[in-house]
């Protein structure tokens, strides 16, 4: 029979070996190590070493109530990419005259329903906690189709501004400057050949009634999209206001630059334009009238909203000369008056 030997504590009492001892450390060092040593206690993996709290799982940031924001955002956004298809395709197939049946009709428009509830109960609580809209929808959907949808937006919302003669952003700045007037023969020539394409495909596929109606959908609407392309470059013209010039074209390009950063202006008409880094060149009709110079970089995001700083901006006016003139008498100020003339 073996006896266990154990060391009296100074009471005289015998102690076991695992009372009153820190546990050793699992590396083998003689120092004593406590479970709250660096932390958290550390849970050991499989092979028995000791894990770190940080190591193999990336912390979900929680919200206001705990739970983690991103996960259920990527599965709203996963149910919303699969619903919103599958219900483009069932509406073709009504075109086409194919007989669904009735439940997997209101299958179907229940899940887009309730996907856009859900949707509009997560905005609502993102505005709550203190976003904005564009934040907020941002967090629900992607930024390219954001932008996307925006562009086309500006795009309609340019032609009844264009019917009711209404410029955007023109209120109380120093100075409006046209620039759409040399590209409408040519913009009214790309309309006029699409709406001809219209007319002729509507002929040609009148006995396939499903293609018919896709691309009269299509065609009607790249004629509507050509007008907005000019509407908003009559719409959305070049402002000055105070110490900033607005330089826009069209809806795909809004760009503030402060008149502090300009070097140099130039009146240069230029019809030949190569594609560098750093430089901005709107051109109306293959050709631009006006060149500015900065001496620090503007970001003139893409259609996409990839960032592009430029230091050279190449634009175009219908009255170049009153653009530059503006611009220098903006960048240097009025003279100071030289107070009363001596006398004798």
């Amino acid at each position: 029979m073996t006896n266990t030997i154990r060391r009296p504590d100074e009471d005289g009492a015998p102690r076991r070996p695992d009372e009153g001892h820190a546990p050793r450390r699992p590396d083998g060092d003689s120092a004593p190590y406590r479970p709250d040593q660096d932390g958290a206690p550390h849970k050991p993996d499989g092979d028995g070493a000791p894990r770190r709290p940080d190591e193999g799982h990336a912390p979900h940031e929680p919200d206001g109530d705990g739970a983690p924001r991103a996960r259920p955002l990527r599965l709203l956004r996963g149910v919303a990419y699969a619903a919103l298809p599958a219900e483009c395709v069932l509406f073709v197939l009504l075109l086409a005259g194919v007989r669904i049946p009735e439940g997997a009709l209101l299958a179907g428009e229940l899940l887009v329903l309730g996907v856009l509830g859900v949707e509009l109960g997560v905005f609502l609580r993102l505005r709550r906690r203190g976003l904005s809209a564009r934040e907020a929808l941002g967090e629900l959907v992607p930024e390219v189709v954001l932008r996307l949808v925006g562009h086309e937006l500006r795009l309609l919302v340019s032609l009844v501004r264009w019917v009711g003669r209404r410029a955007d952003g023109v209120a109380g700045t120093g100075g409006v400057f046209p620039y759409a007037r040399d590209q409408a023969a040519l913009m009214y020539g790309f309309a006029f050949v699409c709406a001809v394409e219209t007319v002729g495909m509507s002929y040609l596929l009148a006995d396939w009634p499903l293609v018919h109606a896709v691309f009269l959908v299509l065609d009607v609407y790249t004629v509507l999209f050509v007008l907005g392309l000019h509407a908003a470059s009559a719409t959305r013209p070049h402002t000055l206001t105070g110490d900033v010039l607005r330089v826009r074209q069209a809806a795909h390009v809004d760009v503030r630059v402060p008149v502090g950063r300009i070097a140099a202006v130039r009146r240069e008409s230029l019809f030949s334009h190569e594609k560098k880094e750093g430089e901005l060149n709107l051109a109306v009709g293959s050709r631009t009238s006006v060149t500015i110079e900065l001496t620090e970089p503007v970001d003139a995001p893409r259609l996409l909203g990839a960032p592009r700083p430029v230091r050279l901006i190449r634009l175009h006016a219908d009255e170049p000369k009153a653009l530059y003139d503006a611009l220098t008498r903006a960048r240097t100020g009025p003279s100071p008056s030289p107070g009363p003339l001596p006398t004798a």
